[in-house]
């Protein structure tokens, strides 16, 4: 048992104690009132057990009374909403039509500024307000709960057209609440199934693809059917099992030889009915489900298939998560099957794209290295784009920096065309091979060129090849 528990049953008991003795005292007098006025009451041994026992069952059942108390509470402490536990109950009941997750991005950036008092305060007045909004819509019945911090439940049981609205107006109308900045984000399911906690999660992933979707579309929401997505997550898990990977290959252009000598893989998955399944829709649904090692193992063997089917100066760049990289397990097979190929590592190019510097640097850097160590080469996607990226360089050296897309598309801007310059210069110096993307017009690949790019890729530089082509182009 932890310290606060045992600390909060002793505050608990002296606070039934307290409110025991006066009960103990008052029956007393009731007792020498009714059965002892006329004679003398004695303080022996057995009065005293009398009065002993009397008291320790008054507290005890109001320290009883106490713990119940608090283990059926209905609410949160700090928003008088729903707390997690009851909510769950109620919605057995309740059978929602949709259930809405809104999130407050930047909690933890506002406990660090403003005192806890105020933040309560906040997140008190947050609820009280979302709960007028939807009673102004007619929607009296929602019920709104706080499941962790930063995370609130909406369930309503009323079909209605307009969530999205109602709850995008609540957050313009909310921007800033108790003199703070609130930047929200919120999801919404409908055709609520049985399984809430499952509807739950697709809700968190649905906002965390909002979050990929960069700046531009922050306050983009997404608005699902439940039952539509069960139907996406089972045919994921079937073109999963049966290695369906749809792989495209963009041309990467070597400026100094004028030769395509790189391509860059995309994956997609084929349902069972052979239609595309996008990145976006199944990566959420395979983390989840905690298959992201063995889809990246689905990946990098199709990979070690494939190379040798293909010209041995032509190298496959591609992209595996960093959880992977970092299992133990996965390594292993990794590196066993790429012995087993017998294929050049250096024809293995594998691409790193990571907004947050990862909580263990130095670890992270040595599993890298032991990639490196076997040959392969290490790249870093859409650098520039965080300060992840930064900070990665100045303790690793990657073979290969892809500068994010921003740089390339708005060169017309005099500061970007200065910030990508001098990137370019220090990746020189560093010995480090550069890569633009996106591009797509002469007059940005002469301008990368006079900037010193190594590589280019894009529509303007050549169109992505499907696998039979790529084999066809360069099979000897």
């Amino acid at each position: 048992m932890l310290l606060s528990e045992l600390e909060e049953r002793e505050r608990r008991f002296k606070l039934a104690l307290r409110a025991g003795i006066p009960v103990v005292l008052l029956i007393s007098l009731v007792f020498y009132a009714t059965f002892f006025r006329e004679g003398v009451l004695v303080l022996d041994t057995e009065t005293g057990i009398l009065f002993g026992a009397l008291l320790f069952i008054t507290v005890y059942f109001i320290y009883f009374l106490m713990e119940l108390s608090v283990k059926e509470s209905l609410v949160d402490q700090i928003t008088q909403g729903f707390n997690e536990r009851a909510f769950a109950e109620k919605l057995e009941q309740y059978k929602p039509k949709t259930l809405i997750l809104l999130i407050i991005r930047n909690l933890s950036t506002l406990n660090e500024n403003y005192s806890a008092e105020e933040v309560d305060h906040m997140l008190y007045t947050l609820i009280h307000r979302l709960d007028n909004a939807l009673r102004n819509e007619g929607l009296s019945k929602a019920l709104i709960a706080r499941r962790y911090g930063a995370e609130f439940l909406i369930a309503i049981d009323q079909s209605h057209s307009d969530i999205k609205q109602i709850f995008q107006r609540f957050i313009d109308e909310n921007m800033t609440l108790e003199h703070m900045e609130i930047d929200y984000a919120f999801s919404a399911i409908t055709n609520i199934g049985d399984e809430i906690e499952k509807d739950i999660l697709h809700l968190k992933n649905l906002i965390a693809l909002q979050n990929k979707e960069g700046e531009a579309n922050r306050q983009k929401s997404f608005v699902v059917d439940s039952k539509k997505l069960s139907d996406i997550e089972s045919c994921v898990l079937h073109a999963l099992e049966e290695n369906n990977l749809q792989l495209s290959f963009r041309p990467l252009l070597n400026v100094h030889t004028d030769r395509v000598d790189i391509y860059e893989l995309s994956a997609r998955l084929r349902s069972k009915e052979g239609e595309t399944i996008l990145p976006k829709a199944y990566l959420p649904i395979i983390n989840r489900l905690g298959k992201g090692r063995a889809y990246d193992k689905a990946l990098y063997t199709h990979v070690l298939s494939l190379l040798p089917l293909i010209d041995e100066q032509i190298s496959l760049s591609f992209n595996l998560s960093p959880f992977s990289l970092r299992d133990e397990t996965f390594q292993k097979e990794f590196f066993n099957a790429l012995s087993a190929s017998g294929i050049d590592p250096k024809r293995l190019i594998i691409e790193l794209y990571e907004r947050k510097t990862h909580h263990n640097l130095s670890g992270y850097l040595k599993t890298l290295d032991r990639f490196r160590a076997h040959g392969i080469r290490i790249a870093i996607d859409n650098f520039g784009s965080s300060n992840a990226s930064m900070e990665y360089m100045k303790h690793f050296h990657f073979d290969i920096v892809q500068f994010d897309r921003d740089y390339v598309t708005k060169l017309d801007d005099t500061t970007t065309h200065a910030m990508l310059n001098s990137l370019v210069q220090m990746a020189k110096e560093l010995h480090i091979t550069t890569v633009a993307k996106w591009v797509d017009k002469p007059e940005q690949k002469k301008r990368l060129v006079a900037m010193g790019i190594d590589y280019l890729q894009g529509f303007g530089i050549g169109k992505p090849l499907n696998e039979r082509q790529l084999i066809d182009r360069y099979n000897q």
